[in-house]
């Protein structure tokens, strides 16, 4: 079961007028009290922001990239000897 998170997103004008689309602005996460917590990495000019719930794939994309995560760390702090050489 995941904590509920939310995307939050931000309309933006193209700089050539034809069109909108969508800037990610930051996360927020849904408290046990309901409430929600919103982290923003910018501010909006315009004023508008939205909250979207991840979906279940995006959810698991994440979570693997956080398993990855975990694995790095754990070999570093391995042996330089115990640890196999990373492909290029």
């Amino acid at each position: 079961m995941h904590k509920q998170m939310f995307k939050v997103v931000c309309p933006i004008e193209k700089k050539d007028g034809t069109g909108t689309f969508w800037g990610r602005a930051g996360v927020a996460y849904r408290n046990k009290d309901e409430s929600i917590n919103i982290y923003l990495d910018f501010l909006p000019t315009n004023g508008k922001l939205q909250l979207r719930e991840f979906s279940e794939e995006e959810l698991r994309e994440r979570d693997g990239k956080r398993a990855s995560y975990t694995n790095r760390a754990s070999m570093a702090t391995l042996p330089a000897s115990a640890q196999e050489p990373i492909p290029f």
